[in-house]
């Protein structure tokens, strides 16, 4: 119990220094990119090259996932207090939210398409070589 508490809290503290990084990165250079955003990017870019393996995250980033819809709370009540811009410039906000739901929509679903092609292939090479 204790060992995965103490895991739990590296990983999670991991995670913390790469959105801080991130945050940092944002202000450092004046970006327009928001730092979460550039934290994510490093994480994924930090996957991606190996340097840090999913099983180092696992935990914490699994366990923010699970509560992921409690984070939005608090977006949701600041959105409640903007009532007057929603009506003078709700349109655009609607035109924005769908346009971006689409290609959010249509890119997950290429990379879908994309990953089961490739794996199919893999598993009819692998069959065709085991024969």
């Amino acid at each position: 119990m204790m060992k995965s508490v103490w895991k739990f809290s590296i990983q999670m503290f991991f995670l913390f220094v790469i959105y801080q990084v991130g945050n940092w990165t944002a202000r450092f250079f004046h970006l327009q990119i928001p730092g979460n955003v550039i934290g994510i990017v490093l994480l994924f870019v930090l996957l991606w090259l190996g340097v840090i393996k999913l099983e180092q995250i696992e935990l914490a980033s699994g366990w923010l996932l699970k509560h992921l819809g409690f984070f939005f709370i608090p977006i949701s009540v600041g959105l409640m207090t903007l009532g007057e811009i929603f009506v003078s410039k709700g349109l655009p906000f609607l035109i924005v939210l769908i346009v971006s739901a689409f290609i959010g929509l249509f890119f997950a679903g290429k990379v879908t398409q994309t990953v089961i092609m490739k794996n199919e292939k893999e598993k009819v090479n692998y069959h065709d070589h085991a024969i």
